[in-house]
C-alpha cells in the first residue's frame, strides 16, 4: 500500500509560480509511474504530467507543456509539479498518482491506483 500526500499548492498572481510536491510512503515508490491531474470546478479531472518510475521520460499535456515540469527524486521518494507562467485557467485542484507497476509514461486516469487527497491551487488575474 502507498500513500501521497500533496503540498505547495496556494494562491498565487497570474505570471507566477508554483512548485507542488507529491510525497509517497513506501519504499517500492521508486518503481512506480506517477502522474499529476487537476479539476477545476465544474470540470471532470483531466491529465496534466506523467514522469516513469526512473525520471527520464516525461510527458505533459499540450496545455501546460512549456510552463510546466514534472520531475522526481527516487531517494527522497517524492515527484514535483514546477508550475511556472500560472495562468487563471490553472485554478484547480491538484491530484498526484502512482501505478503500481509500468515502465512507461501513463496519462490515463483509470490505469493508476493510488491517489493523494489533492492540493488547491488558485491563480488571480
Amino acid at each position: 500500500q502507498v500513500q501521497l500526500v500533496e503540498s505547495g499548492g496556494g494562491l498565487v498572481q497570474a505570471g507566477g509560480s508554483l512548485r507542488l510536491s507529491c510525497a509517497a510512503s513506501g519504499r517500492t515508490f521508486s518503481s512506480y509511474p506517477v502522474g499529476w491531474f487537476r479539476q477545476a470546478p465544474g470540470k471532470e479531472r483531466e491529465f496534466v504530467a506523467a514522469i516513469n518510475w526512473s525520471g527520464r521520460n516525461t510527458y505533459h499535456a499540450d496545455s501546460v507543456k512549456g510552463r510546466f515540469t514534472i520531475s522526481r527524486d527516487n531517494a527522497e521518494n517524492t515527484v514535483y509539479l514546477q508550475m511556472n507562467n500560472l495562468e487563471p485557467e490553472d485554478t484547480a485542484v491538484y491530484y498526484c498518482a502512482a501505478r503500481e507497476w509500468g515502465v512507461g509514461v501513463i496519462d490515463s486516469q483509470s490505469m493508476y491506483d493510488y491517489w493523494g487527497q489533492g492540493t488547491q491551487v488558485t491563480v488571480s488575474s
